[in-house]
């Protein structure tokens, strides 16, 4: 049996603040992920050039596949984000609602 509650009962709870805590710092870490990814891309590009004009091949240069590393990095972090809210945030969310109703 679960217990109905107002939203304020809900929003003032532990559990929310919790909730609420765990998305920020799930949020942040990804960001800080990916800011440390393309900033590092950027400090790079600004102070390593002939590294980055490296050839891997004939025509390819080291700064190709680092920049496409970089785009595969953003989108893992979002799959990695959206696992999360799916597996975790999602269901939890469902559950202080339904205390509500």
């Amino acid at each position: 049996m679960t217990l109905i509650r107002t939203r304020r009962d809900v929003l003032e709870s532990a559990e929310f603040r919790r909730l609420v805590e765990r998305r920020w710092l799930v949020s942040l870490a990804l960001t800080a992920a990916l800011f440390v990814g393309y900033y590092g891309f950027i400090l790079l590009v600004a102070t390593n050039k002939p590294l980055l004009a490296t050839r891997i091949g004939e025509t390819v240069t080291l700064g190709i596949p680092l920049g496409m590393a970089i785009i595969v990095l953003a989108w893992l972090l979002t799959a990695a984000y959206v696992w999360w809210a799916n597996r975790q945030y999602d269901p939890e969310v469902r559950r202080l609602r339904d205390q509500i109703r």
